[in-house]
C-alpha cells in the first residue's frame, strides 16, 4: 500500500506530466483561463487517463503480448482513448451543458492529448501490473489536475495586474508556466 501511495505522489508532483515531462501542454495552456473550466478539464482527464491506463494495460497484457502483436500498441491505445473521450463527451453534454460548452474544442482534443497516450505507453514500458498502471495513471492525472487548476488561478489573478503591453497574453502565460515548472522541479529532491 505504501508503494502505491508513493507512486501517486511521485507521478503527481515529482514527475508531473505537464511541468516535468511537458506533455499535455495544449489543454494546459488553452483551458486554463478560468478555474472552473480548468477543474472540469482536469476531472475529465482524471477519468480518461485512469480508465485508459486500466484498459490499455489489460489489452496489452492479455491480447497484444499474448499474441505477439505488440507493434499495434500505439494504434490500439489511441482507439481506446478515443472511445473513452467520446463517452466523457456524451456524459458531459447530457449532465453539464455549461461545462461542455466551456470546454469547447478542447474536450475532443483529450483524444490527441499526448499525456494520455504517454501514460499508457509509460505503464507498458515500465512493465506495471494492471493495479500499478491504474495507480500511476491516477497519479499522473491528479498531477495534471493540480497544475491546470494552479495555472488557472494564477491567470485569473494576472488579469487584474498591470502587465506590460509586450507581455500581455501568451508571453505572460508562458513565463508563468516556466516559473511553475521551476517550482515543481523542487519536488525532484524528494527521494522515495
Amino acid at each position: 500500500m505504501k508503494a502505491l501511495i508513493l507512486m501517486i505522489i511521485t507521478a503527481a508532483l515529482v514527475n508531473n506530466v505537464v511541468l516535468s515531462q511537458f506533455l499535455g501542454l495544449c489543454p494546459f495552456l488553452g483551458v486554463s483561463k478560468k478555474t472552473s473550466t480548468a477543474a472540469g478539464m482536469g476531472g475529465a482527464v482524471i477519468f480518461v487517463i485512469t480508465i485508459a491506463s486500466a484498459v490499455t494495460s489489460i489489452i496489452n497484457k492479455y491480447l497484444l503480448v499474448k499474441f505477439n502483436i505488440t507493434y499495434l500498441q500505439t494504434i490500439v491505445f489511441i482507439l481506446v482513448i478515443a472511445t473513452l473521450v467520446q463517452l466523457v463527451e456524451m456524459f458531459l453534454k447530457k449532465t453539464s451543458p455549461a461545462l461542455y460548452n466551456a470546454l469547447g474544442v478542447f474536450l475532443p482534443l483529450i483524444t490527441t492529448n499526448c499525456a494520455v497516450l504517454g501514460v499508457a505507453l509509460t505503464n507498458v514500458q515500465n512493465n506495471y501490473s494492471v493495479l500499478e498502471s491504474v495507480v500511476n495513471g491516477f497519479g499522473t492525472a491528479a498531477g495534471f489536475f493540480i497544475s491546470i487548476v494552479i495555472m488557472a488561478g494564477v491567470r485569473e489573478k494576472i488579469e487584474f495586474n498591470d502587465v506590460s503591453e509586450s507581455f500581455k497574453g501568451s508571453p505572460i502565460v508562458l513565463i508563468t508556466a516556466g516559473l511553475m515548472a521551476i517550482a515543481f522541479y523542487g519536488f525532484a529532491s524528494l527521494s522515495f
